[in-house]
């Protein structure tokens, strides 16, 4: 493991280095834990700490928060009834707090020093966790167990315990995974790997699946986005096409689901892919560099779009079997370099074994600066298994709370994608960004090149590809609107409540930085701008304070649309580019229109 990372999380004395900063309180802010431990538990830890003399070597984690889904407990054995009650009323706040996953440390004293259980004491308190899980309707999987060696003669182990429970409103736990990378770097084929369970024939037979197009299958390139999933049961094991004929299996023998969103490497390609991680919200980015070209192509480029997006992201280095050992060293080298410079700021953490996979999950949930570099091959099967723990365990970013506020809000669904589809009519795919949606809910669709919204009817919803009664804020579905007119969509629209008085607007200002420009950046420029599931040509209609940028430089400038109106929302990341030009900000200021201004616009131009 990197030396950075060692300092950075300490490593005690070689143990629980693994889980040091599990439970630290800057990721996780979530709700408020309720008090815990009663007074005969004290005294009961009060008398076990009694015999135990810690040296100065003694191992911590950090404080146990009072908040997330992080719980130390010192042990469990023989609780009383009502103790047993209390406890079990606890894993249900924790499993709430991660959203249906919870992460017990057995052994831990509540202010993370490290005291460990003899063998009997530690098999007593797993068997009380089964009998407290079997209580709340959830699984346990122990994640690692560790001995802690003190002065003592007897050993001491500590267990790390992953609790999983789907969440009764939910069929599954959710993530999405942008997946990004050069060209040719085995982007496509280490999904295909993934979700099929077959190794790569080293020629690219895993990928076939994924592809859209006939012209993608002849030219092995990715052009357009596609999805696929990869499930996860509560005991952890993964559910994928070996084994389940179809989507809908996998949705239903799956706890948690990891939703791949597989992206275009090559340049030319390069809107789509902005298009991809700007309007499909994904949770993580998965950058796949290919050990033998190293960083190469739009690597780089990749890389700074999820930064700028502030998408977490963390690295797969492929191929590993078509070179010798220095080469993938000397990728890894380079991918550290470019990681640590000023402008990214990152700590990397290569793993090479599961304890490694368990610490980067953890870390990488509660710190964005921690980056995971995994080192693996789809011919051979190397190490795969280390990404599959990862993806088993990485927890959700956003918490409890944070989704419950978004489900009170008024419905607001993203347009991404529009099918026909026959027997079913027009369908719309995309993200649900706030409320709740339900078949047979009457929706408003808009804004139209006059700024208008039409009335519609949600048929039925499907996710993952099986059918799906409720649709709640941060979900991903396709939704049907039977014989709703597919003309009158386009991809950037919104479908909202009827109560919600959207703000279109033909001009916005945004405080902007210019990433990169060959010359000046001036009134008049033309540029593609990219926020959510907006993309569409704007004018440069003046730039405050200056008259000219440069690269580098940050000014509020003020954009014009030039096809038809957009639904904006103040606060919102703006990504646009043209050519080698490149800028970065958010949107500041809107100005709405009237439903006349438009057509007194299209007027003029006639």
């Amino acid at each position: 493991m990197d030396a950075r990372v060692s300092d950075l999380f300490g490593s005690g004395n070689g143990h629980g280095s693994g889980s040091q900063g599990v439970a630290s309180k800057s990721g996780n802010g979530f709700g408020v834990a309720p008090k815990k431990s009663s007074a005969k538990n004290k005294k009961a830890k009060a008398r076990f700490s009694r015999n135990f003399k810690p040296s100065n070597n003694t191992p911590y984690l950090p404080p146990e928060a009072e908040e997330g889904n992080i719980e130390y407990k010192l042990k469990l054995v023989n609780p009383t009834q009502y103790r047993f009650e209390h406890l079990a009323t606890q894993m249900k706040w924790r499993l709430q707090e991660g959203r249906g996953e919870a992460v017990y440390q057995i052994g831990v004293e509540d202010n993370g020093m490290l005291v460990g259980l003899s063998e009997e004491d530690m098999r007593a308190s797993l068997k009380t966790l089964h009998r407290l899980a079997e209580k709340v309707g959830a699984d346990i999987t122990v994640l690692r167990e560790r001995e802690v060696d003190y002065d003592s003669d007897v050993p001491r182990k500590i267990a790390e315990v992953l609790i999983r429970k789907v969440p009764d409103d939910q069929q599954f736990l959710d993530l999405r995974v942008a997946v990004l990378g050069n060209v040719d770097s085995g982007k496509s084929t280490l999904l295909g790997v993934l979700t099929q369970g077959e190794l790569d024939n080293g020629r690219g037979r895993a990928r076939l699946n994924l592809f859209r197009h006939l012209h993608e299958i002849q030219t092995g390139r990715t052009s357009s986005i596609s999805f696929e999933i990869l499930g996860f049961n509560s005991k952890g094991e993964v559910v994928n096409y070996s084994e389940s004929r179809t989507a809908e299996e996998i949705c239903e023998s799956a706890s948690k689901m990891i939703t791949f969103i597989d992206l275009a490497g090559h340049h030319k390609y390069l809107k789509t892919t902005i298009f991809g991680l700007t309007s499909y919200c994904p949770d993580f980015a998965m950058l796949v560099v290919s050990a033998n070209t190293g960083i190469a192509g739009t690597t780089r480029e990749h890389l700074g779009l999820a930064m700028a997006l502030k998408v977490p992201i963390f690295i797969v280095i492929s191929k590993v079997d078509l070179c010798t050992r220095a080469t993938v060293e000397r990728t890894v080298r380079q991918l550290e370099r470019v990681l640590k410079q000023p402008g990214c700021n990152k700590v990397p953490m290569v793993v090479s074994s599961t304890d490694d996979a368990v610490t980067a999950a953890q870390q990488f949930a509660q710190s964005p600066n921690i980056t995971p570099i995994f080192t693996l091959s789809s011919v051979s099967g190397e190490s795969l298994d280390l990404l599959k723990v990862f993806f088993n365990i990485i927890p959700p970013l956003s918490n409890s709370k944070e989704q419950e506020e978004l489900m009170q809000q008024l419905t607001e669904f993203q347009v991404d994608e529009i099918y026909t589809v026959p027997e079913v009519g027009t369908v719309v795919g995309g993200t649900l960004y706030s409320g709740i949606c339900r078949e047979g809910d009457p929706l408003v669709v808009g804004p139209t090149d006059s700024g208008q919204f039409h009335k519609l009817t949600i048929g039925s919803i499907q996710r993952n590809r099986s059918a799906c009664r409720v649709l709640r804020a941060g979900q991903a579905a396709t939704l049907a609107l039977g014989n709703f007119d597919r003309s009158l969509l386009r991809k950037g629209m919104v479908m909202v409540s009827p109560e919600m008085d959207p703000t279109i607007c033909w001009m916005f200002e945004a405080e902007i930085v210019l990433l990169f420009h060959a010359k000046t950046f001036h009134k008049g420029f033309q540029v593609t701008v990219h926020i959510g599931n907006v993309r569409q040509t704007a004018t440069v209609e003046a730039v405050y304070g200056k008259e000219e940028l440069r690269t580098g430089e940050k000014a509020v400038v003020l954009f014009r649309f030039i096809k038809h109106p957009e639904y904006l929302k103040v606060g919102a990341k703006v990504l646009f580019r043209q050519g080698v030009t490149k800028g970065i900000g958010h949107v500041t200021k809107l100005q709405p229109i009237g439903l006349y201004q438009p057509s007194q616009r299209e007027d003029e131009e006639a």
